[in-house]
């Protein structure tokens, strides 16, 4: 239980007492959300975007899986009308999966083993343990979208399992977010090129590292243009998160 409660502490302490963090990401996220809006956090944890998207005005769906954290985002938001907590995964299809829990470092945490297995021999997760599991129940985005509406802007963080999570998807979204890591290079390619085929190619890219809120690109890229920029992050072992926005003429055409 100890452990337990100092994981859940490094990540309230993390995400939410770096100072000037939130009001940085308002300022990030302001470029795809606004009063009204709906958005997606798919791996919501303890809440960190959701606040910053309040503050925007949009109305959020926060996904969390994990126990733990789904209850830490009632107690944060659970008064707050603008909020959905939803305490399940998100795949492909329906169902319960098993999540490997990580007590000490929870923001790992993972339901998929092919990913712990490929991040577990990197230097930088030397010390993390994967040391318990518990059954999850599983929706999909199709669902989320069913139930909540399309939203404007659809986070997924899901330590490798957004593959997954995205492929429960079926109609392209205004824009959407999804991690890299570079130990799992192949991993983040295959969930691109997903992506890409779900907007019809109408989806431009950028690249964001390490939660510094900022551009790596200062333009728009194609896919095979981003691929060349996370290509150079991989030696340098820069993590971070892709961006992906339909083009207007994209939009019009999905809207139609």
């Amino acid at each position: 239980m100890l452990r337990r409660l100092r994981g859940i502490l490094r990540s309230l302490a993390m995400y939410h007492a770096i100072p000037g963090r939130h009001r940085r990401m308002v300022r990030f996220y302001r470029q795809f959300l606004g009063p009204g809006d709906v958005a997606f956090d798919v791996g919501a944890h303890v809440g960190s975007r959701v606040r910053a998207w309040r503050t925007l005005g949009a109305r959020v769906v926060a996904v969390e899986p994990q126990p733990d954290f789904a209850r830490i985002l009632r107690l944060l938001f659970g008064r707050d009308a603008g909020v959905v907590v939803v305490a399940q995964a998100l795949g492909s299809r329906p169902g319960t999966a098993r999540l490997g829990v990580s007590t000490a470092t929870p923001t790992v945490s993972s339901m998929s083993p092919d990913w712990i297995g490929a991040v577990g021999t990197d230097r930088s997760f030397a010390r993390v343990r994967w040391d318990r599991s518990v059954e999850v129940p599983v929706s999909t985005l199709d669902a989320l979208v069913a139930a909540h509406g399309e939203p404007a802007f659809c986070k997924v963080d899901v330590e490798g399992f957004e593959l997954e999570v995205l492929s429960g998807l079926s109609r392209p979204v205004r824009a959407l977010s999804f991690e890299y890591l570079p130990p799992a290079h192949d991993a983040t390619l295959a969930v691109l090129a997903l992506v890409d085929r779900l907007g019809g190619g109408g989806y431009r890219y950028n690249y964001s590292p390490v939660e510094t809120l900022t551009w790596a690109s200062e333009g728009w890229l194609t896919a095979a243009e981003l691929e060349t920029v996370l290509d150079r992050h991989r030696p340098l072992g820069r993590s971070g998160d892709v961006y992906a926005r339909l083009s207007p003429a994209a939009r019009r055409q999905v809207a139609g």
